[in-house]
C-alpha cells in the first residue's frame, strides 16, 4: 500500500484534472446550446432554398448545368473534423468513414477541415489538401470553404464532391454520414408544374441559388459537425468528472485506512514500550 504523503500527491494531481475536465464540460456545455440554436435557425433557410431550386428545375426542364448529372471524373472527399480531440469516437468515426470512400476510390482527393483530421492524414495521406479550422463556423467560412470547392469543381479538378460530416441526431445519438454535394441530384420534370419566368434568366437565377445552396448545406455540415463535437465533449467530460469522483473516494479510503494503520502503528509502539517500562520497573523492585 502506498504511503500517506503518495496518496496525498495523488489525490491533488486527480483533484486539479477533475478541475479541468469540469471547467471543458462547461465551456463544451455553453458552445454546444449556442451551436445549436444557430443550427436550427440555419435549417429552414437551407431547406426552402433547396426546394426552392428543385421547384425551379421542374419548370425548367432544358436548363442544363455540368452542377447536375452523375458523378464523373476525380473524386473529391471534404472531411469534417474536430480541431480538438478529448471528444470520445467523434474525430475517428468520420476518419474512418472517409477512408472507406478513400478505399472505393484511391485516386480520390482529400480536402481536411479541422486540426485533428490535418494531423492524422499528415501521416497516412501526405498528398491531402488541408483547409481552414473546424472552431466556431461562420456565414463567412462557409463561403470561403464554397468559392474554393467550386473553383476545384469548375476547373474539371473534381468531377464529384463528397462530405464526410458528423450528423447529431440528438444528445444520444451522432453519426458520421457520407453527404454526395456535387453533382446535385436532378429529378424528373413534372408536367403539372407552372412555368415560372426568372429574370434575367435561368442560369443566372439558379447560378446564384446553387452558390447559395452549397455554401448554406457547408455551414449547416459545419455547424452539425460542431454541434456533435460539442456533445461528444460534454459526454467524454462528464465520464471523466465521474470517474475522478470515483478515484476521490478510493484514494480517501486508502488515505484514511493508511492513517488508521499509522495510528494503530504508534499506540502498538506506545504501549508496548510503557510494558516494556513497566516490565523493567518491575524486575529493578524485585532484585532490591
Amino acid at each position: 500500500m502506498a504511503n500517506a504523503k503518495e496518496l496525498k500527491d495523488r489525490i491533488k494531481a486527480v483533484k486539479e484534472t477533475k478541475k479541468i475536465t469540469n471547467a471543458m464540460y462547461l465551456i463544451s456545455s455553453t458552445k454546444l446550446r449556442r451551436a445549436k440554436l444557430d443550427l436550427a435557425e440555419t435549417r429552414p433557410y437551407f431547406d426552402a432554398l433547396r426546394d426552392e431550386i428543385r421547384r425551379i428545375l421542374r419548370a425548367e426542364p432544358e436548363y442544363d448545368s455540368r452542377y447536375f448529372g452523375s458523378p464523373s471524373g476525380a473524386y473529391g472527399v471534404l472531411v469534417i473534423t474536430a480541431d480538438k480531440g478529448l471528444a470520445g469516437a467523434y474525430n475517428i468515426n468520420v476518419i474512418r468513414k472517409a477512408e472507406e470512400i478513400m478505399d472505393a476510390h484511391p485516386d480520390a482527393r482529400l480536402l481536411v477541415v479541422g486540426e485533428y483530421g490535418c494531423r492524422y492524414f499528415a501521416q497516412h495521406r501526405p498528398d491531402s489538401v488541408y483547409l481552414r479550422a473546424a472552431q466556431s463556423p461562420t456565414p463567412a467560412s462557409a463561403r470561403a470553404l464554397c468559392a474554393d470547392i467550386l473553383e476545384r469543381f469548375d476547373s474539371g479538378e473534381l468531377g464529384a464532391v463528397h462530405v464526410v460530416y458528423t450528423d447529431m441526431k440528438n444528445t444520444l445519438t451522432s453519426q458520421a454520414v457520407d453527404f454526395l454535394l456535387l453533382p446535385l441530384e436532378r429529378r424528373a420534370p413534372d408536367d403539372g408544374v407552372t412555368r415560372l419566368e426568372l429574370i434575367p434568366s435561368a442560369e443566372a437565377v439558379l447560378g446564384g441559388a446553387l452558390r447559395s445552396y452549397i455554401s448554406g448545406f457547408l455551414y449547416a455540415a459545419l455547424l452539425d459537425s460542431f454541434c456533435a463535437e460539442q456533445n461528444a465533449r460534454v459526454s467524454a467530460m462528464d465520464a471523466a468528472n465521474v470517474n475522478a469522483q470515483e478515484l476521490l473516494g478510493d484514494l480517501t479510503l486508502q488515505l484514511n485506512r493508511s492513517r488508521q494503520a499509522a495510528i494503530t502503528q504508534e499506540i502498538t509502539e506506545i504501549s508496548a514500550g510503557a510494558q516494556a517500562q513497566k516490565n523493567k520497573r518491575k524486575k529493578g523492585g524485585a532484585s532490591s
